[in-house]
Parts: C-alpha cells; sequence; structure tokens
C-alpha cells in the first residue's frame, strides 16, 4: 500500500514538472514572435495559429490523462480502506448474526409446526361436523320416514270415514229422492182430478155464458186497443226523446225502424270516437296523478258519445258546461272527421280538427295544452 502511494505522488511530480517547461516554452515563443512581427506579419500568423493549435492538443492530452488517473488512484484508496473495514465488522458481527440467524430458523420451524398443528386440527373438526351432520340428516330421514307413514295412515283413516260418510250421504239423499217421488205421484193424481174437476166446470159455466159471449168478446177487443194505442205512444215518445223526426202517418212499424236507423248511427259515432276517448280518458288519469296536488280539483273525462256525440273534459268542482276541452264528430259523419274545441287558455278558444285516424296526433295537442294551463296556473299562483 504505502508503495502505491509513492509511486502515484512520483509521477504526480513528474505532470507537474513538464507543465511548468511547457509554460515557460510558451512564453519564450510569445516573447519571439512579438520582436519578428513587423517584417513577416502574415506568415509569423499562420504559424502562431498552427503552434497554439497543437500546444493547446497536447495540454489537453495531458490534462485528460492526469484527470484520469487521479480520480481512480483515490477510488482505489477508498475501496481498500472500505474493504478492510467490512471484513473486520463482519468478523466482529459472524457469532451474533449466526446465533440471529438459527433462532430464526428455529422460528420459521416452529411457525410451520404450528401451521400442520392447526391444519391437522381444522380437518379432524372437518371431519366432526361432516359426521355429525351425516347423522343429522340420517335423523331427519327416519323422522320424515315416520312422519310419511303417520301421514300415510291418517289419510287412510280419513278416506275411510269420508266413504263412509258419503256412502251414508248418498243413502239419505236416495231415500229422499224416493219419498219426493212418492209425493209428486200423489200430487200429479191431485192435479188430474183437479183438472177433470176444472174441466166438467168450464163445461157447465161455458153453457150459461154462451149468450153473454159476443158483448165480453167486444170488451175484450176495446182493451187490446187501448193498449196498444198506449205502447205505441210510448214509443212516440221515446224516438222523439232521441231527437228523431216524426210524422203524424207514423205507424208502430216506421217509429221502430227510425228508432233502429238512429241507435246505428248512435254506435258509429260512438265506436269512431271510442279510442279518442280511451287517449282522453288515459290523459286526465295521468295528469292527476304526476300534475295535480292534494289540495287541487281533478281532471275528469265525461263520456256522452251515445246521447250527444260528445266527449268532454273539465275540472271536478265545475259544471258540464264549463268544460276545457270538447271533442264530437263533424257534421255527425265519421268521414269528416273530429272537432276538438280548446278552452284551456281564456284568453283565446281554438277549434282544432283532425281525421279520425289521427289519434296520436290528436292526444299530443291535448296534453300539451293541459300541461301549459298547468304552468300557467303555478306561475300565477307564484306571483
Amino acid at each position: 500500500m504505502k508503495s502505491f502511494k509513492k509511486n502515484f505522488s512520483n509521477k504526480k511530480i513528474k505532470l507537474n514538472k513538464k507543465k511548468k517547461k511547457t509554460k515557460k516554452l510558451q512564453r519564450k515563443k510569445i516573447q519571439l514572435s512579438k520582436k519578428k512581427k513587423i517584417n513577416k506579419r502574415i506568415k509569423l500568423k499562420n504559424k502562431i495559429k498552427k503552434n497554439k493549435a497543437k500546444n493547446k492538443a497536447k495540454n489537453k492530452i495531458k490534462k485528460n490523462y492526469f484527470y484520469k488517473i487521479l480520480p481512480l488512484t483515490k477510488i482505489k484508496d477508498g475501496l481498500i480502506n472500505k474493504f478492510n473495514v467490512k471484513i473486520f465488522v463482519l468478523k466482529l458481527f459472524d457469532p451474533i448474526i449466526g446465533k440471529y440467524n438459527d433462532y430464526l430458523k428455529k422460528k420459521k420451524n416452529e411457525k410451520i409446526k404450528k401451521i400442520e398443528e392447526d391444519r391437522k386440527e381444522k380437518e379432524k373438526q372437518l371431519k366432526v361436523e361432516e359426521q355429525l351432520k351425516a347423522q343429522f340428516k340420517e335423523k331427519e330421514l327416519k323422522d320424515e320416514i315416520k312422519i310419511a307413514r303417520e301421514r300415510e295412515r291418517d289419510i287412510k283413516n280419513f278416506l275411510r270415514k269420508e266413504q263412509a260418510e258419503i256412502r251414508r250421504e248418498h243413502a239419505e239423499r236416495q231415500r229422499k229422492f224416493l219419498a219426493q217421488l212418492k209425493l209428486e205421484k200423489q200430487i200429479e193424481r191431485f192435479q188430474i182430478r183437479e183438472i177433470k174437476e176444472l174441466e166438467n166446470l168450464e163445461k157447465i159455466s161455458l153453457k150459461e155464458q154462451r149468450d153473454d159471449y159476443v158483448g165480453l168478446q167486444a170488451r175484450i177487443q176495446k182493451l187490446k186497443d187501448k193498449y196498444r194505442a198506449i205502447r205505441d205512444e210510448k214509443i212516440r215518445e221515446r224516438v222523439e226523446a232521441l231527437g228523431v223526426q216524426i210524422k203524424e202517418g207514423d205507424d208502430r212499424d216506421v217509429l221502430l225502424k227510425k228508432e233502429k236507423e238512429y241507435r246505428i248511427e248512435r254506435h258509429k259515432i260512438e265506436n269512431c270516437l271510442e279510442s279518442f276517448y280511451r287517449s282522453s280518458a288515459s290523459l286526465c288519469f295521468q295528469i292527476n296523478k304526476r300534475y295535480i296536488t292534494k289540495h287541487q280539483s281533478i281532471l275528469r273525462c265525461i263520456d256522452r258519445r251515445f246521447e250527444t256525440g260528445e266527449i268532454f273534459i273539465k275540472w271536478d268542482d265545475s259544471s258540464e258546461d264549463d268544460w276545457l276541452l270538447l271533442l264530437y264528430i263533424k257534421n255527425n259523419s265519421p268521414k269528416d272527421g273530429v272537432i276538438i274545441e280548446d278552452k284551456t287558455n281564456p284568453e283565446k278558444n281554438v277549434s282544432h280538427e283532425f281525421k279520425t285516424n289521427e289519434i296520436f296526433r290528436a292526444n299530443d295537442l291535448m296534453v300539451d295544452q293541459i300541461v301549459k294551463m298547468l304552468e300557467r296556473e303555478r306561475t300565477k299562483k307564484a306571483s
């Protein structure tokens, strides 16, 4: 180690001496170049540049060599010192480390042993639990078999009792049926006897009342005519109430025919407005469910298709004349379409015309108008 340090110091001294010599040579050259500048400026300048470039390259090489060697030597010294200290420390702590490693191995073995014991204990517990489960299942199976046998025995006893009861009831019904047959036969005999007696009495009465028969027949005919006229008048009133035009000479058959035609027309209008009625009814239901509060009146869909051919939506607490939306057939003809009159906005009343198959467009319009009306009322209350 000491010899290595001496060699390194000698090399260092030599390098320093070389450096000093190179510096002195440079100074001399610079002094000479200054004296010769007057006569040979151009040549000297080129030479000086070349010399300077060469000198710089040499100096760089020397410096780099020196700087490369210096840190390597420092690193080697440090490593040697560190290596010696490390060996010393390791030798010092060797027995302690050995004991600590033995302790760790012992701990590890104990832990493994404990884990193995726990595993065996768990396996034993699992086996015991499986045995208990198997015993419990066997017991349950035996109990179920026992219960099934008892149930079967009870069902058989119940069926025997039930069959005995059914037989008794059947016998009782048969006895009552026979008694009823006897009574019916007796009643039939009495009825036959009664019919015969009535026939005899009728024959006697016919003989006595043969003279007054013509006057009685006239009275019966008058009564028939009277009741026929009352029925005809009722039919006439009913047809007039439906709004059908009646002439003075219309008899009963004509009135019934007109009533039938009117009802057919009403049914056509009713069928034409069926989808519109369903749509408006579902609209009222959804609006009442989602938008109407507890303290607010609900919307009602009133069906007057058969009576007047109209459907209208109104508030529950308002009169029928104060409606919000009115639906009816144009000119009472399904071909002309459906008209919806809108009074949801008090400032302007609008009527909309739709074809009978444009139910979805009509539904959208009704929804929009009612929602706008509710929004207007809310803004009024808020302001």
